[in-house]
């Protein structure tokens, strides 16, 4: 009788619902999702590498120190300026880190906020919009 093999695989792949925002190191809580992420991406009709923006979505949060509010009012208090930070979004796997995307001087480009509603219980989202530099990953 020949023998079978019943040996389970794993999937080599990442899960949306694990990773976590830097800013210059410190890991931030309250995001929702990071969208528009992209390691490279070239506009073949100029012949040059774009850095297209990312959105990060957050919950709104009260703390005037935490570090997306501290740089979100240094932000809008100078409203001509650039004020850069390093952006990390970092995946996990079951709470080990796998890759992640350094957004090289990050600056705020625009703050949106979700449609406040009396019918609703939903949490308002901070929408922020980063502009960069670039992207590294890392593996």
């Amino acid at each position: 009788m020949a023998e079978t093999s019943t040996s389970i695989q794993a999937v080599d792949s990442l899960s949306a619902n694990e990773f976590h925002v830097e800013i210059n190191g410190m890991a931030v809580s309250g995001v929702f999702g990071v969208s528009g992420l992209y390691s490279r991406r070239v506009d073949l009709e100029a012949g040059k590498l774009v850095n297209p923006p990312v959105l990060i979505t957050k919950m709104v949060q009260r703390d005037p120190d935490l570090p997306f509010n501290a740089w979100l009012r240094e932000t809008l208090a100078n409203p001509t300026a650039r004020i850069v930070r390093q952006i990390a979004v970092v995946a996990m796997d079951e709470g080990v880190e796998t890759r992640r995307w350094v957004l090289r001087d990050a600056w705020i480009s625009a703050v949106g906020y979700s449609d406040f509603d009396s019918g609703s219980d939903q949490l308002i989202e901070e929408r922020i919009t980063v502009q960069h530099g670039g992207i590294e990953v890392v593996w």
